[in-house]
């Protein structure tokens, strides 16, 4: 099924692509994500998530209609506009992503390590995407409604912070390098300002997404893990404690505004 899927969402991506062209000196793909905003392919994985979301698998085979991701067991309406989250079960704080890994090994039996050292888009961790995608759009136009007045909240919040301004690499590069002034783009893609809560918002709420340009749709933690890989830094591990303080960052400054999930990025 996953493979019918690809197949049509680069169908997609094909029929909304061939007849754009831009002619102005400065390429504006603020206009072709409008016009896939009501198409999104990100649809197609959404499909793939919901019918993982209730399939029996896994050494205990069962489905994940038991989740609790902070709401109650089995409730996704909203859920994702609430994360992170601090998880008294689990004793910590954990975004959508290492909240299902949790679900899929206590409910499932299918091992976190599996996800954690797999790749991108392949095996379980490919499936954990499709599962993220089906959450999110439950989220979808609901206000960020992140709480952190948990301590541990608090503390992944002020480290967000400061690795958001660190500086690291070969580049000497931090995430505000990119995305701490206004007006910034790298070719054809608007940079959002980050240390404004607007700014925040604009990637918080856009993230995760369908990228026209290779057929892909992204998670939160793709999306992270490939901005240090461009910082030329230590790319980091796949739901580490780096990657939720900084989730808990960008999704607590986005407080109030509306999920637009899932985005659709270049």
């Amino acid at each position: 099924m996953k493979r019918k899927l690809m197949a049509a969402a680069i169908g997609v991506t094909a029929a909304f692509a061939a007849p754009l062209a831009f002619t102005s000196e400065e390429l504006n793909f603020d206009a072709y994500r409008q016009m896939l905003a009501d198409g999104n392919p990100a649809e197609l994985f959404e499909m793939e998530g919901e019918e993982l979301w209730v399939t029996a698998r896994g050494p205990k085979n069962a489905t994940l209609e038991q989740c609790d991701l902070g709401l109650g067991p089995g409730v996704v309406e909203g859920a994702a506009a609430q994360l992170p989250r601090y998880f008294a079960d689990t004793g910590k704080v954990q975004d959508l992503e290492s909240r299902l890994m949790h679900c899929m090994e206590t409910l499932q039996g299918i091992p976190s390590g599996e996800i954690i050292g797999g790749k991108f888009r392949q095996g379980e961790r490919g499936k954990l995407a499709s599962l993220v995608a089906y959450v999110v759009t439950h989220s979808k136009g609901k206000p960020i409604a992140v709480d952190v007045s948990h301590p541990k909240m608090q503390d992944m919040y002020a480290m967000g912070e400061k690795v958001f301004f660190y500086r690291t690499g070969a580049m000497d590069f931090s995430c505000a390098s990119c995305h701490g002034e206004d007006g910034k783009r790298i070719r054809a893609t608007h940079l959002p300002n980050i240390t404004t809560n607007k700014g925040a918002a604009e990637g918080w709420t856009s993230w995760p997404a369908y990228r026209v340009s290779n057929s892909q749709f992204w998670t939160f933690q793709h999306r992270l893990w490939d901005c240090f890989r461009q910082q030329r830094t230590a790319e980091p591990v796949f739901a580490s404690d780096v990657t939720i303080a900084l989730s808990v960052f960008l999704a607590a400054k986005s407080n109030g505004y509306e999920a637009q999930w899932p985005g659709v990025k270049r």
